[in-house]
């Protein structure tokens, strides 16, 4: 989302409420064609919550020494958006009442981004239990309708190994979310690395959410702040880390989902192949002495241990041709509510022309195994 060249939010507040978010409050264009008894349950995959006390603590970092932090700028602008907010931090009858009109059957709800990794560093994990506690007390109240992601702080690893297990093994939670870099740091160091063996011991897919680029200006510059540049590409490198840091040969188990159909990575499997080399054993990245050198091509990590979500892209060629360089079984449903939502675009996705088999594993079946989610 842009902000004016001199770093105001004034004229992205000013955007986000002329192109969307103001006409939101039926929440939808005109309504499509909804197939009310479809073969398939629809399991939205990245659906975005937070709150009250969460906003609060980021706006006040934010106002007191994090005006550097462009997430946290964001989540300022975000939290000056009222209706906005009444979205996210309904977990009740407004949020139901909105699925229920778009013939959602049940949210996979993701802590929003900034997320809590923006705190200061001694209030991350902390923030995390409030969430994940609120996440759960919201799906034992809605069993057949929420299922979440576990929020946690990688800035405190052993925190972050200690609510992971937690979230998991008492509270029921069906995975994690993070909400890409940490004040510009990412889970492909290795000393993030406990945070994944501790994802794959759990059997916990994560899903890596975008956040504002770490190096924010030159896209606030150009109006390419958000999702038009600096998310996706936060996304791309977090996860291009993590395949050319090993990670996946070391943990060869671990589940990783991005959204936005891949933010554009599949397109690309071909020539990332093609190039591997060029990062492939080269020594001295991420400081470490020795070289790293894939057992895989990088496609290979992507048929084995990424899956997409179509969070936003409801474009049927795209996500066929994910599904077919992918596998059927390695795309899920995502609307990316409140963002994003539209009953037109729920009815379009009940009018491609997949089969029944591919069409009940992208709306139902890939999401009940990633996260396994009741059935």
């Amino acid at each position: 989302m842009p902000l004016l060249p001199d770093g105001s939010e004034k004229g992205l507040r000013s955007h986000m409420e002329e192109r969307g978010v103001r006409r939101r409050n039926g929440l939808a264009p005109a309504a499509g064609e909804v197939l009310r008894n479809a073969p398939y349950k629809r399991i939205a995959t990245e659906e975005a919550w937070t709150f009250p006390e969460l906003v609060k603590a980021q706006v006040a970092f934010f106002e007191h020494g994090g005006r550097a932090d462009a997430s946290l700028g964001m989540a300022g602008m975000f939290a000056a958006m009222p209706r906005l907010q009444d979205m996210l931090q309904d977990l009740g009858e407004l949020r139901l009442a909105h699925m229920d009109e778009y013939g959602i059957d049940r949210q996979l709800l993701l802590l929003t981004a900034p997320g809590v990794q923006v705190l200061p560093e001694r209030e991350g994990t902390a923030f995390a239990r409030m969430a994940n506690d609120l996440a759960a007390e919201a799906c034992g109240r809605h069993p057949d309708r929420f299922s979440a992601l576990a929020a946690f702080d990688p800035r405190d690893v052993a925190g972050s190994v200690k609510e992971i297990e937690r979230a998991m093994s008492t509270l029921g939670l069906n995975g994690a979310v993070l909400n890409s870099h940490f004040q510009g740091h990412y889970l492909d160091e290795q000393a993030y690395w406990p945070i994944l063996e501790c994802l794959e011991a759990m059997d916990a897919a994560l899903y890596i959410h975008p956040t504002a680029p770490f190096n924010a200006p030159h896209y606030q510059y150009r109006g390419f702040y958000g999702a038009l540049g600096g998310f996706p590409h936060d996304v791309w490198v977090h996860t291009m880390g993590l395949i050319f840091s090993g990670a996946f040969d070391r943990f060869p188990k671990l589940r990783l989902v991005i959204g936005h159909l891949g933010e554009c990575l599949p397109l690309h499997l071909y020539r990332f192949d093609w190039m591997q080399n060029n990062a492939d054993g080269a020594p001295g990245l991420r400081g470490q002495a020795e070289p790293v050198v894939l057992k895989e091509t990088v496609s290979s990590y992507f048929r084995n241990n990424i899956w997409v979500t179509t969070s936003g892209v409801g474009y049927e060629p795209a996500i066929r041709f994910c599904m077919e360089q992918l596998g059927p079984e390695r795309v899920l449903y995502a609307m990316d509510y409140p963002y994003q939502q539209s009953s037109d675009e729920v009815a379009a996705y009940d009018r491609m022309d997949f089969s029944p088999e591919h069409k009940l594993m992208l709306m139902q079946g890939n999401a009940e195994r990633v996260f396994n989610l009741p059935r």
